[in-house]
């Protein structure tokens, strides 16, 4: 992404919520991009996909221009997208059904190896009402990965989650990306799961959106959740936090809701 800008017509404004925003995704690594509410996250990662344009700037996967959605650019977004209608063995067949790119032999030995990979084996049968909200998501999950995307989007994945089932479901997405090095870029607002997950962490400013700053977390690999104490882990939240803290006090300064969002996250001692 290099020197990207979009804004917004409504009748009374121009609304910008991406100002020259640049940075570049490695290849089998998993970048975690995080920032204030309402500055721009999800209209990012609706540009990578290609639903929307950018108003300025360019986009580029491996050198070629992102202009529209392909199967190379897959999302996972907030909210659940399971058909109600197809069971879990359907629901994540169903894109190499459409696209008939392998005969219905090879689609069916791809599902069971991915249903065995994000342990839905028993669950086949179900339908989405039938699992917990955890499973909902790993079936999500097998659905986007059963495609093979050479970029895969996801946006707040875990959101609206309990915090238990959220923490189980960080430790397993990070057991599925460590045995596949499958390039991607997660979206959060919580910095304890981007620090978790991320190799590299991009920072958000407040509206509009930039990149404020580019940490290479270098804390090993495989991770538990018991990262989250060691000396290391502690100083890239110190560093992390210094940067939101700036952000957030330009929010407050604005009346941004972004403000309250970051001071019910982090703590007024924090920000």
């Amino acid at each position: 992404m290099e020197g990207v800008s979009k804004s917004y017509e409504t009748e009374f404004e121009t609304r910008q919520v991406l100002d020259d925003c640049s940075f570049r995704l490695a290849g089998g690594k998993l970048t975690v991009l995080i920032g204030p509410s309402g500055c721009g996250k999800s209209t990012l990662i609706n540009i990578i996909a290609g639903y929307e344009k950018a108003g300025v700037g360019t986009v580029t996967l491996e050198g070629r221009p992102v202009d529209a959605p392909s199967a190379d650019r897959l999302v996972v977004f907030q909210e659940t997208a399971l058909f109600p209608w197809m069971t879990t063995f359907q629901n994540v067949a169903y894109g190499p059904r459409v696209q008939r790119r392998v005969s219905a032999d090879e689609v069916e030995a791809r599902v069971v190896e991915v249903l065995e990979r994000v342990g839905l084996s028993e669950f086949r049968d179900k339908y989405p009402k039938q699992l917990s909200g955890g499973m909902q998501r790993r079936a999500e999950l097998a659905r986007a990965l059963i495609n093979r995307p050479k970029l895969m989007l996801l946006d707040e994945p875990f959101r609206g989650l309990d915090a238990m089932t959220r923490e189980l479901m960080q430790e397993y997405y990070l057991r599925l990306y460590e045995g596949s090095q499958q390039t991607t870029l997660f979206v959060t607002s919580e910095i304890d799961e981007a620090l978790l997950l991320a190799d590299t962490l991009l920072i958000m400013t407040n509206r509009p959106g930039r990149i404020a700053k580019i940490l290479d977390i270098a804390l090993p690999r495989p991770r538990e959740q018991k990262v989250l104490t060691s000396d290391a882990y502690l100083r890239y939240k110190g560093e992390a936090l210094e940067v939101l803290h700036t952000e957030a006090l330009k929010a407050f300064a604005g009346g941004s809701k972004a403000a309250a969002d970051y001071v019910e996250a982090y703590g007024r001692d924090q920000v």
